[in-house]
Order: structure tokens, then sequence, then C-alpha cells
């Protein structure tokens, strides 16, 4: 009975792997396919979304970077303090030159009237004396005219040297008064830049103008009596000829003149000296105070209080 039922069971067994998987007669279930997950698709508000909060991110990012370095209005105030004080030692060395040009301004003044007959009778003189500067072939009238505009190109000069005085004063005078540990001197600051550029700096360039005028005046002048002298020191041609309009002694007027050439040289030296340290000021506080009055255009823009300032 045993080995029956062992013989049974190896039949069957050979039976069932002897037939092919398709081959089955009867129907078989079968299991679905398997598909692979797909990602979860974004929607496009939810894209937006992340794509503004990540912007704003950045945006905070910047803004933190600006407030770390940014200036505040008072701190611009305080600068342009600074550079007010340093303009002002700019301003007590002109001072100091100041006085000198209206001295020799005056000098001036004085001695062109003297010039003025040297120039008078060198009009005659220019029809022999090709040689001479001025005056120019004997056109009396310019001559006159010179010495008519010179004396009002140097009055002019001493006008605007004494406004300048008064303005540059009133300038000291508000830069030492200003105490920039204090709030209140942005104010103070703001108000005196403003004055520096419509007021100061005015009355600088004017002064700059005559003073071209007056060494340009004498330089004319020099070389006229430089000419002149050089003249009479070889002939006696100019006196022959010019002794009626001079009327004086031939020797004093050849003396005063050679006197005359020799100061006005010495003198227009001493003056161009400090004209040209006055001329070195005037370039290199210009540009600063205008750049002041940008830096003042901006506190006024940051800071409400400073908006209906003049």
């Amino acid at each position: 009975m045993k080995h029956c039922t062992l013989f049974a069971a190896a039949a069957l067994i050979a039976t069932l792997a002897g037939t092919p998987a398709g081959a089955q007669d009867g129907p078989v279930a079968s299991l679905p396919p398997v598909i692979p997950a797909l990602p979860a698709v974004e929607k496009p508000a939810d894209a937006a979304l992340a794509a503004l909060t990540k912007e704003n991110e950045l945006l905070q990012e910047k803004l933190k970077a600006l407030e770390s370095c940014s200036i505040s209005s008072g701190t611009l105030a305080a600068k342009n303090g600074k550079r007010l004080k340093e303009i002002a030692v700019d301003i007590r060395a002109q001072r100091q030159g100041l006085t000198d040009f209206e001295g020799y301004v005056k000098w001036m003044s004085a001695n062109i009237a003297g010039y003025s007959k040297y120039i008078s009778a060198g009009s005659v003189a220019a029809g022999f004396a090709k040689v001479l500067p001025i005056p120019y072939a004997g056109q009396a009238s310019v001559f006159t005219k010179f010495v008519s505009n010179a004396a009002l190109s140097l009055s002019a000069a001493s006008v605007s040297i004494n406004k300048y005085l008064g303005t540059s004063q009133q300038f000291l005078a508000r830069v030492d008064a200003i105490d920039l540990s204090k709030e209140s001197s942005a104010r103070e600051v703001s108000e005196l830049v403003r004055f520096a550029d419509q007021d100061l700096l005015k009355g600088m360039v004017e002064v700059q103008e005559k003073l071209t005028s007056t060494s340009e005046l004498s330089a004319s002048s020099l070389s006229f009596l430089e000419s002149l002298n050089h003249y009479i020191g070889s002939t006696d041609e100019y006196w022959a000829k010019t002794k009626s309009l001079l009327k004086s002694d031939d020797k004093k007027e050849k003396s005063f003149l050679a006197e005359s050439t020799t100061a006005l040289r010495n003198r227009a030296a001493g003056f161009n000296a400090k004209f040209k340290l006055f001329d070195e000021t005037v370039k290199k506080d210009a540009p600063l105070i205008k750049s002041l009055v940008a830096y003042d255009d901006l506190i006024r823009e940051l800071d409400p209080k400073f908006a209906k300032a003049k």
C-alpha cells in the first residue's frame, strides 16, 4: 500500500513537470501589471508661491547688507562739517595775502597815473621806436583808454578784495562756532554749506578774476617801461622828440623812469608769487565746495527735517 502511494505521487509530479506553463486548458487567474509611481505634479500656484518666497528671502538678505553699510544723514553732515573746517584753513591763508593784494592794487593805482605821461609821450615816439610794445603806432587814444581802463580795473579789484575780506571773515566765524559733537550742528553745517557755495565761492572766484586782470595789467605796464627804459638808454632821440610832453628835467625823468621800472618789476614779482598761491587754493576749494553741496542735497533727501531748509 505504501509503495502504491509513492508511485502515484511520483507520476503526478512527472506529469506536471512535463506540461508547458502556457498549455493549460483552463483559464488561469493573472495579477495586474505593476506600474511605477509617478512624481507628484506641482500646481502652478504652488510654484509661483515658492518663487516669490525665494525672491523675498533674497531681498531680505540684500536689505540686511544695505543696513549694515548704510550712511545716515548725521554721518554725512559730520563729514561735511570736517570738510568745512579744512576749507577754513585755506581761507585763513588767503586772507593773509589779501592784505598784500590790497596794498599792491593801491600802489598800482597811484603809479599808473605817473606811467600815463610816458605812455602818452611814447605814442609820439612810436613812429620811430618800433620796438615799444606799448603804445602801438602812435595811437594816442588807445593809450589814454589803456590808462583809464587800468584805473577802472584796479578800482574794481579793490572793491572785490574788500568785499571778500568781509565774506571770508563771516565764513570763518561761523565755522569756528560749529560744535560737531552736538546734534544741532547738522543744520548749521547744512546752512553753512549753502553760504559757502552761494557767497564765499562767488566772492573767491571774483577776486581771482580781478587779480588775474591786475597781473596782466602789471605785465603790460612793466613790458612798456622796460622797453622804454632800454630805448632811452641807447639813444637821446626819444627825449628830443618828447621833452615838450614830459616838461621836466631829462636826468630826473630818466632816473624816475628807471626807478619806476625797478619798483614795478620787484613788486609785480612779489604779487604774482602770492597770487599763484591764492589761485591754487581757489582751484582746490571750488570743486570741494561743490561736492559739499552734492552731499548736502543727499542729506536733505534722507532726512525730512532738512527738506524745507534753504
